[in-house]
């Protein structure tokens, strides 16, 4: 591990990256987005991941976003930066961008297209990190990668200096319950999972929070129920549950495709007059009719989220 490094606990959203268009940020969005999530309490930032919409995004708006961001956040908390691409080189580069900008640790997914198997990914991730001037964390998102940390590749992975944790999205029990035995009793190693309807289990059983999308919207909705988690209130931790999964069955089903959970995000932000709500291409926005079904869902979805918080 990397000496001085401390451990990310709690909560720590999947920043959506604010559009004016397709290679140009809503500054001022950001701006007002930065203070909405950091006044929910929550524990970090996680830029540049899928909910931010990363890999379709210009080098140029990627370097942007790390250097405002980083500028606007100020130290209040810790800020990960996303490196994954399909090129080594260029997640070195956004790497030293992200170091250099004053980040607190790097993300790298598996890289995509050309797919290595797991003797090739151990030999990768060993070569990368020696290279990147960050704690790193790994991110297994095998839905979008098509590769899948494996328990011989984490095993390895964890005794390599400055590898610290790991971001989960498999949506697997199954393998958050492996990684948690793999990880055993070492308290220096993270497991931040990916989806939300997992938070309270993922907090109840021993991981160290969640990278979850819907802080964006609701941050303080996520910080409560991963604290009440943590303080195993079993009473509060159904209440909001509720709430966390209402988000997800509803904001992210408007429409038929798989990004609507980033349109319906984007949308709602847009209507509580946070920032735009451009997409990166091969996506759009919603339009009208999904526009306003996506209203109707969140006035009901606030009145409700602010009854089960207070």
């Amino acid at each position: 591990m990397i000496n001085g490094y401390q451990k990310i606990k709690g909560i720590v959203p999947p920043m959506v990256t604010p559009l004016k268009s397709q290679d140009e940020l809503d500054v001022e969005g950001l701006e007002r987005l930065v203070e909405h999530i950091i006044k929910g309490g929550v524990s970090g930032l996680f830029l540049l991941g899928t909910t931010g919409e990363g890999p379709g995004l210009s080098y140029a708006l990627r370097r942007e976003l790390l250097e405002r961001t980083c500028k606007l956040v100020n130290g209040r908390v810790p800020v990960l930066a996303c490196v994954t691409d399909t090129s080594f080189t260029e997640s070195v580069h956004l790497a030293q961008v992200a170091a250099d900008c004053g980040c607190h640790a790097a993300v790298l997914s598996a890289p995509y297209y050309f797919v290595p198997d797991s003797p090739e990914l151990i030999e990768y991730v060993a070569h990368i990190t020696s290279q990147i001037p960050l704690p790193l964390y790994l991110y297994n998102m095998p839905g979008l990668t098509k590769v899948n940390f494996s328990m011989d590749v984490l095993k390895a992975a964890m005794d390599m200096p400055g590898i610290v944790g790991l971001k989960d999205s498999s949506c697997s029990m199954l393998y958050f319950h492996q990684v948690r035995a793999l990880i055993g009793e070492r308290d220096d190693f993270g497991l931040l999972v990916g989806p939300e309807e997992m938070l309270a289990e993922t907090v109840l059983l021993g991981g160290d929070g969640g990278v979850n999308g819907g802080a964006n919207l609701f941050p303080r909705l996520y910080v409560e129920l991963y604290k009440a988690a943590e303080n195993k209130d079993m009473e509060r931790i159904s209440r909001l549950q509720k709430e966390v999964l209402a988000v997800a069955h509803s904001l992210y089903t408007v429409g038929s495709h798989p990004s609507s959970l980033i349109k319906g995000l984007k949308c709602a932000l847009s209507l509580e007059g946070i920032c735009s709500d451009v997409v990166a291409e091969p996506f759009q926005s919603f339009r009208s009719k999904e526009r306003e079904q996506v209203a109707s869902l969140l006035g009901d979805l606030k009145g409700k989220i602010d009854t089960a918080l207070n």
